[in-house]
């Protein structure tokens, strides 16, 4: 039987032992008036995970993130808390965006910020720099996927609006090796195209994001279908050995041929 629990709770200790993550959708209203933008970023090639393939910003839970988050948002589920934390934080390293903010930060101070966590390695000491106060709130919890395997990410997936289109952002040349902005419907055109590699969960989320007309879309569909975590699975079909997830998480598309599935 299949370890449960809910999507603020911790892996149970009767499951494999994961690493928690977090991953952050970022909007932004496209200049054309068209479907919201994503904020994409691709992993150099050299990473173990995920190695050359277009991504959402976002990375593993350290544990100066639950301390900050333990101290920000004591009320909180620490799962919960913590992967926002996270968030913040890889997007703030790999793109150079600082999100959820009570006041907007300039591209300077965000540049500035990028450098000081870099050499620091944690957000706390950045917060207390440059006078940032965090909305944590702006983070809405989007959807929570864990391979049921040792060393697997149990990654927490957020979604946040910018409301604008006039943002500077510059890749972290260590783990990454470019960055842009897409629809949804964009990135899997340029994935079909192979112009872009994506992973088996960035595929499926981006089918489910390319429903949306709007950042409120979104929100609707979150509150439609409660988060908890997705366990890929197998099935054989006539076809062959096809990866799939359950029903009842909102993902329109649930599957796909095992052969032509990118993993990580």
């Amino acid at each position: 039987m299949l370890p449960t629990a809910p999507s603020d709770q911790p892996m149970p200790s009767n499951g494999p032992a994961v690493v928690p993550a977090a991953t952050v959708v970022i909007f932004r209203h496209a200049r054309d008036s068209g479907p919201p933008e994503l904020l994409m970023v691709q992993r150099a090639r050299e990473m173990r995970f995920a190695g050359g393939a277009a991504v959402f910003p976002g990375g593993r839970v350290d544990p100066a993130d639950r301390d900050l988050a333990r101290s920000l948002m004591p009320d909180e589920p620490e799962e919960i808390a913590a992967a926002r934390i996270a968030g913040i934080r890889e997007t703030l390293e790999e793109t150079g965006l600082m999100i959820a903010t009570r006041q907007p930060v300039s591209a300077v101070e965000a540049a500035a910020g990028r450098r000081m966590l870099l050499e620091t390695g944690t957000l706390a000491p950045v917060l207390a720099q440059f006078g940032w106060q965090l909305v944590p709130e702006a983070l809405t919890l989007y959807a929570h996927w864990c391979p049921l395997r040792d060393k697997a990410f149990d990654t927490r997936f957020f979604v946040t609006d910018l409301g604008t289109g006039a943002v500077d952002v510059q890749v972290d040349a260590t783990e990454n090796t470019h960055l842009f902005w897409t629809s949804a419907a964009g990135a899997l055109e340029m994935a079909s195209r192979d112009e872009i590699s994506v992973i088996f969960p960035t595929h499926r989320n981006l089918e489910r994001l390319a429903q949306y007309a709007s950042y409120g879309e979104a929100l609707a569909d979150i509150a439609a279908h409660p988060v908890s975590r997705v366990h890929p699975g197998t099935e054989e079909r006539t076809d062959g050995e096809w990866l799939i997830i359950p029903e009842g998480h909102g993902y329109p598309v649930r599957g796909q041929l095992k052969a032509t599935a990118r993993r990580g």
